[in-house]
């Protein structure tokens, strides 16, 4: 569940989360604010680590009083040969408050557009950090007898 008023700009292979991919963009990211006030500011290593990578980040000094939504979660609901499609789901005091489905046409690398930006940037890299799991493969060692 990613901090509503989180811009992702890039992925970081920071060490900092003992399993980045279940974090909710599928990955850790850096990215700037989007909060009142605090717009376009680039979030400490901290709050990068510890609010805007998780959401409901009451620590977070830049999280203003009156929001709509506390965090976003994302999964992918279908994927075929042509579609990806991503499901994203708001919330607001651990209760949905909004959802929908963004599709992604993998033939045209197309876009439904959301509205809201930072909610089309998120599902973007959670999709990136989606393919980027399904191209690296893990070899597991063979088991000893």
């Amino acid at each position: 569940m990613a901090c509503p008023y989180f811009l992702p700009t890039e992925r970081t292979d920071d060490s900092a989360w003992v399993y980045p991919s279940r974090l909710p963009l599928g990955g850790g990211w850096n990215g700037r604010c989007t909060a009142p006030g605090h717009e376009n500011e680039v979030p400490s290593t901290e709050q990068v680590r510890d609010c805007c990578n998780l959401g409901y980040a009451t620590a977070c000094a830049f999280r203003p009083l009156q929001r709509e939504y506390d965090s976003i979660r994302f999964a992918i609901v279908r994927e075929t040969e042509e579609c990806v499609l991503v499901c994203y789901a708001c919330e607001k005091d651990h209760l949905p408050a909004s959802h929908g489905t963004l599709p992604y046409d993998k033939l045209t690398a197309q876009w439904q557009r959301h509205p809201d930006p930072r909610i089309q940037k998120m599902a973007e890299c959670y999709l990136a950090s989606y393919l980027l799991r399904k191209t690296t493969t893990v070899v597991q060692p063979a088991a000893s007898s």
